[in-house]
């Protein structure tokens, strides 16, 4: 993806968003108005795992607006900045489908700061009716009367980083909860009538298929609403990169981490977890809205320290550092640190990678190119024989292929890349 400035665009340290936030949609959503959803990064952990590689910090009194204490009055500015800066270049206000609150740790805030975070979206473009507001949570860092706040403040979910159920896994990947807390926590959830789901991790060093195999069950047994499971990438520069150069930890395998996926969709399959995207389960009608919002290529946008937006053809990024991305605000600028237009074969490109996770998977009949022949399922007559292949070979439905669908299989889930770039080539 190349990214190209516009002209007369605005460059960071100004108030304006680029013309090209207005571009006409595409995709699914052409013709009508395009959804809209609200990220809201909170940056402070209390400790930074050794894999992480997010845009966290456990310094919580930076100063400059940039402290846990001042994030809250910051964010109100950010939001301000964006709602008028859409105003200004035409955008249509839109209500928020969906609200997610990632970080770092957004429960290493008060339960209500995060309840003032919500009423800032609300202030700013309104919450849709129906609309789902997420945080994720640290199982270590709530209580019941925490929860409850949430759920009264208008929250709808919950997602609690379990990652293991083994103690050892868990140290080695520095979580500070013991298994027994994540019950507890998804307990008290469920009393606030909130939506729960858990995260997990496999592929951790020295995590047997039998350590995974007991992470799953005990997931399965707490019974979460939704589920996510993925695949640990140990990233340059982070404490768990620097180990495993050493020689103190075991790289990961392609081949571990493929028979762990397995397991996971079979066990989960079993207990009634349905995979809706390649990294994801649920029970049915518990999909994560605002998970879907970006491989459907909504519009969002993504507010605090380092936080990513979408806006028709553009996506922008914030300034890093949390002083960095106070200084902007409190000086009355959008904290946009850069940005860049996506062109139509990089959009295209996008479409077909982030659709073929999906269960539903894509219609081929959207390939076609200008002139193009078709079968009468609608299937490119170029990709007949790729389509044809990739059924062989185990990756796509066949019976989907027939009525013009590409839906990867279990086996094509862990080629997905492969499949995607033998559609779009």
């Amino acid at each position: 993806m190349s990214p190209a400035q516009p002209d007369g665009a605005p460059l960071p340290g100004t108030a304006d968003l680029p013309a090209q936030v207005r571009a006409a949609d595409t995709g699914e959503e052409a013709g009508r108005e395009r959804p809209f959803s609200v990220y809201l990064h909170v940056p402070y952990c209390r400790v930074r795992c050794g894999y992480c590689d997010f845009n966290t910090y456990t310094n919580l009194s930076m100063g400059g607006g940039a402290s846990a204490g001042d994030y809250v009055d910051t964010l109100a500015g950010e939001l301000r900045l964006a709602r008028t800066a859409m105003e200004r270049v035409g955008l249509p206000q839109r209500a928020a489908r969906t609200v997610f609150v990632g970080g770092g740790t957004p429960t290493m805030l008060p339960a209500g700061d995060l309840a003032r975070m919500l009423t800032l979206v609300r202030d700013a473009w309104g919450l849709a009716d129906g609309a789902e507001v997420t945080t994720e949570a640290n199982p270590e860092t709530v209580d019941e009367r925490y929860l409850a706040a949430l759920a009264q403040a208008g929250f709808t979910r919950v997602s609690f980083g379990m990652q293991s159920a083994v103690p050892q896994v868990l140290c080695t990947l520095d979580r500070a909860h013991t298994p027994e807390r994540v019950p507890q926590v998804v307990s008290w959830a469920r009393r606030a009538g909130l939506a729960t789901s858990l995260d997990l991790i496999y592929g951790t060093p020295g995590e047997s298929l039998d350590d995974w195999r007991r992470s799953l069950e005990a997931a399965v047994e707490i019974g979460p609403d939704h589920l996510s499971a993925y695949a640990l990438v140990i990233e340059e520069g982070t404490r768990m990169w620097t180990q495993v150069r050493r020689g103190e930890l075991p790289l990961p395998t392609d081949d571990d981490e493929a028979a762990k996926y397995e397991l996971a969709d079979a066990v989960l399959g079993r207990a009634g977890y349905a995979w809706y995207e390649i990294s994801n389960w649920a029970r049915p009608g518990h999909e994560c809205v605002h998970n879907q919002a970006y491989w459907r290529d909504w519009d969002w946008w993504g507010a605090g320290p380092g936080a990513h937006s979408h806006l028709g053809d553009v996506r922008m990024w914030n300034a890093k550092h949390p002083v960095a991305w106070a200084g902007q605000v409190t000086a009355g600028r959008l904290p946009v640190a850069g940005h860049e237009v996506i062109d139509a074969d990089s959009r295209e490109l996008e479409r077909v990678m982030l659709g073929i996770r999906m269960r539903e998977g894509l219609e081929l009949r959207s390939l076609t190119r200008p002139g193009e022949a078709a079968t009468a399922s609608g299937t490119p007559r170029r990709l007949v024989p790729v389509v044809g292949g990739f059924v062989a070979q185990g990756l796509l439905e066949g019976a989907a292929a027939m009525a013009g669908r590409a839906v990867l299989t279990l086996r094509g889930r862990l080629m997905a890349d492969t499949v995607t770039r033998g559609l779009i080539d």
